[in-house]
């Protein structure tokens, strides 16, 4: 994740809505609500014309709505009732036209201080609650999420101004997160019996102590998934957790605070605080006894130091110039439509997307010629349904990014097959989908990760080089591999140094797997979400061991010399017994 889009450094259940409130759109149905706009477009994007020959545009439905519609001051003033804060003001904003949203309460260090106090007096007794009853909190979550997810997919949208379908990802994530946590926690952090130093004298059992009270600092590019998704293991498994979204996309992270509230999670044990990244983040990370941070490297560096100082974990899901290679053999129609969702999806804004794109010389022409025609047919749209394959960037940054990216490979010669300009006749921060050929350093998009609609096509010759150039990066998050055959796909992907490495698939297949670690190596980060570890990191492993019988010590009558030579010998015994 770029700097440009970073988040900055370091007990009684209620309903969603109370009585007499409106609910965000339908509060007890599937997504089948009306089809809704985010906002009617500027005065500037209507008087500019969309190019001849530019991505087609996603009809409007009919009966749409705006987003001063579907985000009402009623509404807004529901979902922060639960930010700490001393009164000062501030305010997010749609990337589908740049108007307001919401105004917010903003958080100052002295509040942040005031939601730790808070959120360690819940989690005393939270710890206390047996675990299977934690676990329920979170199947039931599961299923407020799903019947609900209209509501959610709203927010997503007019946050983030990311397209229907890939709001819905962030959705299946976290369904999927909350069962398998839900079903899975008892076995993850019960007592676990271990052979003792001395077996049959020594009764040794592991336990698993909840750290306290987590720091999660969340970004905006995924903020239900990166939010409520990374904070539910930390909840079963008995912390407290005091969050700062980011201040743009706030309102879908304090939607699904108050879905586990109503599922069960005690009010004062998920605080949060809203604020800007330089002055709320240090004064979060200050009191945490575990920080979990996404966002950019540089920043993530900063979080690790101001840990680290403290002697608190923290892990870090950090940067990506992540790396798509295709095989001689691979399916080619399969591979093009794979990388138009691995480089596009949420507009390329996505931690783990694909900006680098190796193809074996064989078949380069051909993909690249099936990849382009899929690209330029992308449909881009704002409305607030289903339907448009690309919405917006988040923001002017990101759009300036872009931007500098792609001039800059234009001008030191590189080939822009697709795309390669900005539509502000659909909204002010969209840009459409962007091939580039005949990439190469010292060129910015070689390197640095854009985090963005932009993609470079390399071509390589045999599999070691193609291995090589992928990972001749400092980044290590994902990575994708296509070929007809299983077994050589698995092989090469054993060599990639990368979290995750998806066999015929661009990034969905590793990430939803949740039983298995995604994390990042190298500049990519620290720790794993995901699976035993993403749950266990929010613990502190305790050892109990009892002795039994006898000490571990001269006794009996031994001297010190006749027990040493006891001891001797029971230790070459038990290697021969094989005892581990």
């Amino acid at each position: 994740m770029t700097d440009s889009q970073d988040t900055g450094t370091a007990a009684s259940a209620l309903g969603s809505a109370q009585a007499g409130e409106a609910p965000l759109a339908s509060a007890e149905a599937p997504d089948a609500a009306p089809a809704t706009t985010a906002a009617t477009p500027s005065a500037e994007a209507t008087a500019t014309a969309a190019p001849a020959d530019g991505n087609p545009v996603a009809p409007a439905p009919a009966g749409a709505r705006t987003a001063a519609e579907v985000v009402t001051p009623e509404i807004a003033a529901r979902l922060t009732r639960g930010v700490v804060s001393s009164g000062s003001r501030t305010a997010n904003h749609t990337p589908f036209t740049g108007e307001k949203l919401a105004d917010l309460p903003e958080s100052s260090p002295e509040d942040v201080a005031t939601a730790f106090e808070r959120a360690r007096a819940a989690q005393e007794r939270w710890a206390k609650v047996p675990l299977r009853q934690r676990a329920a909190v979170l199947l039931r979550f599961h299923d407020l999420v799903l019947r609900r997810q209209a509501e959610v997919l709203d927010l997503i949208q007019l946050e983030t101004g990311k397209a229907r379908l890939h709001a819905h990802e962030e959705v299946l994530a976290v369904a999927v997160t909350a069962r398998h946590y839900g079903r899975k926690a008892p076995a993850y952090l019960r007592p676990k019996r271990h052979t003792g130093v001395v077996p049959t004298l020594t009764k040794v059992t592991e336990l698993r102590q909840p750290r306290g009270v987590i720091g999660q600092i969340a970004p905006w590019n995924y903020p239900f998934e990166l939010s409520v998704g990374d904070a539910l293991p930390a909840f079963v498994a008995g912390n407290a957790v005091v969050m700062k979204p980011d201040t743009e996309t706030a309102l879908t992270a304090l939607w699904a605070r108050e879905q586990l509230i109503e599922a069960g999670l005690p009010e004062d044990l998920w605080q949060v605080v809203i604020g800007e990244g330089p002055v709320v983040g240090p004064a979060v990370v200050a009191h945490a006894d575990y920080v979990s941070f996404t966002g950019s490297t540089r920043t993530g560096r900063e979080v690790a130091q101001g840990a680290a100082a403290r002697l608190v974990g923290v892990s870090l899901e950090l940067g990506g110039k992540n790396a798509m290679l295709v095989l001689a053999d691979a399916d080619v129609e399969k591979a093009a439509a794979g990388a138009v969702r691995g480089c596009f999806s949420s507009a390329g804004q996505l931690c783990i997307s694909i900006e680098r794109l190796y193809v074996h010389e064989s078949v380069a022409d051909d993909f690249l010629q099936r990849f382009a025609a899929r690209t330029k047919a992308m449909r881009l749209g704002n409305s607030l349904a289903y339907g448009a394959d690309m919405g917006s960037l988040v923001g002017e940054r990101q759009l300036e990014t872009v931007t500098r990216h792609v001039e800059e490979a234009v001008a030191k010669g590189a080939e822009l097959i697709a795309g390669g300009r900005p539509r502000p006749d659909i909204g002010p921060l969209f840009y459409e989908p962007t091939i580039l050929d005949g990439v190469q350093a010292p060129m910015a998009v070689c390197g640095e990760e854009t985090f963005g609609p932009v993609v470079s096509v390399y071509r390589f010759r045999d599999e070691d080089e193609a291995v090589a150039l992928a990972n001749a990066t400092p980044y290590g998050l994902n990575s994708s591999v296509w070929t007809k055959d299983g077994r050589r796909g698995r092989a090469v992907a054993a060599r990639m140094r990368t979290g995750t490495v998806n066999v015929n698939e661009s990034y969905a297949a590793g990430y939803g797997s949740v039983q298995s670690p995604m994390g990042g190596m190298g500049d990519s980060g620290l720790g794993r979400r995901h699976g035993s570890e993403g749950i266990l990191k929010y613990t502190e492993g305790q050892t109990v061991a009892q002795q039994r019988l006898m000490p571990l010590a001269p006794s009996f009558g031994l001297t010190d010399e006749k027990y040493a030579q006891l001891m001797t010998r029971s230790l070459r015994a038990m290697k021969a017994f094989r005892l581990r």
